[in-house]
């Protein structure tokens, strides 16, 4: 996990090993190979969500909307290294498939009811919040727009404001 925090998207076992200080026949005791080593970083960092599902101090849905949208936002910028390597091998690990679809499953699924019942039929407003306040939207503007932590809250927190007040 910390080479993948350090930036190194596609660690070997031999880096697995080294870092561990172990050898390499002892990371394969433990993991029977690197899908099974992918898919008990996914678990650990599964946690790191169960934040994001507390009771809501707010009692309306804005200000619940941007309790998630804060709650996100945190989670998203800890784990930023991890979705870039697990982008980079999503493709070929089912462990890492069936981990993001649970985990966008159940954030959609808070994001609509916290939402009011006059939304429920305004596939736009929810496929545009849901955007907005997903990780793909936080990874865009931290990495591939090189935005600061700061600025790339401000462009999301400016675009929920927009919505709410429209």
């Amino acid at each position: 996990m910390a080479l993948v925090e350090e930036g190194q998207i596609s660690p070997i076992a031999e880096q697995v090993a080294e870092r561990a200080q172990v050898g390499l026949r002892s990371v394969f005791r433990h993991f029977n190979d690197m899908e099974s080593l992918f898919a008990e970083m996914a678990v650990r960092l599964t946690r790191h969500y169960q934040g994001a599902l507390v009771p809501f101090a707010s009692g309306d849905w804005k200000g619940q909307l941007f309790e998630a949208m804060d709650r996100r936002i945190d989670i998203y910028e800890k784990l930023l290294p991890y979705k870039r390597a697990a982008d980079a091998h999503r493709h070929s690990s089912p462990a890492l498939q069936a981990n993001h679809s649970e985990t966008s499953r159940l954030l959609r699924a808070r994001l609509r009811n916290m939402l009011p019942p006059a939304l429920d039929d305004d596939a736009v407003a929810i496929e545009t919040l849901d955007f907005l306040l997903s990780f793909d939207s936080w990874q865009r503007l931290r990495v591939e727009q090189n935005l600061s932590p700061e600025v790339a809250r401000a462009v999301i927190e400016g675009q929920v404001k927009a919505f709410v007040a429209a």
